[in-house]
């Protein structure tokens, strides 16, 4: 894993340390950024390193602080001069970990590819989870296994076109927002 500019070697962190001894075969790597530790993991670990994170008392992350996704589509724009790989993981989640009895924080990350854009929920560990975890199906599409009630929360029930949090969602023009019922009272 090659770590970006600006990110010192997380691999020491005492935390870091503590998945990787526990759960070697879904480890990827550790990083700082300005004093917060990113620990990357294979997303068929969550479930196993989220109930790890929870119950030693050592750890003891109680509070799950946020859960998002990131689009890592790359635009193939000749001006920024990259391209995604198509073997590539396009999404990356993002649970935000904080134990209020040891007053410590981390953020564990686990890539999702488009092809299969599914990961473990985490709701059996953390309820705060839930409702999380449907922005996220909503916005971005990405389904949680075992989730108790994977429905929309922010988008209408009628609302097919697309994830608007996706990079390649049109922005602009005429579209699925000027169907809906309270546009024509104006």
């Amino acid at each position: 894993m090659k770590i970006p500019i600006g990110m010192e070697d997380g691999q020491s962190h005492p935390i870091a340390q503590k998945i990787q001894t526990a759960y070697p075969d879904f480890y990827i790597g550790a990083t700082l950024f300005r004093g917060d530790l990113s620990v990357h993991i294979k997303k068929e670990g969550v479930l196993l390193i989220s109930q790890f994170l929870r119950d030693d008392p050592a750890l003891d992350f109680d509070y799950p602080i946020h859960i998002s996704s990131v689009d890592d589509m790359v635009s193939t724009s000749p001006a920024r001069g990259r391209k995604q790989n198509a073997g590539e993981d396009r999404f990356e989640m993002v649970y935000e970990l904080f134990s209020i009895r040891k007053k410590h924080q981390v953020r564990v990350k686990a890539r999702v590819s488009e092809q299969d854009c599914t990961i473990d929920s985490v709701t059996s560990i953390w309820k705060g989870a839930n409702y999380q975890e449907r922005e996220v199906y909503d916005m971005m599409g990405i389904k949680f296994n075992n989730h108790p009630d994977l429905k929309r929360i922010l988008l209408p029930d009628e609302y097919t076109e697309g994830y608007p949090l996706r990079k390649n969602f049109p922005v602009e023009g005429r579209g699925w927002r000027d169907t809906f019922e309270f546009l024509d009272q104006e």
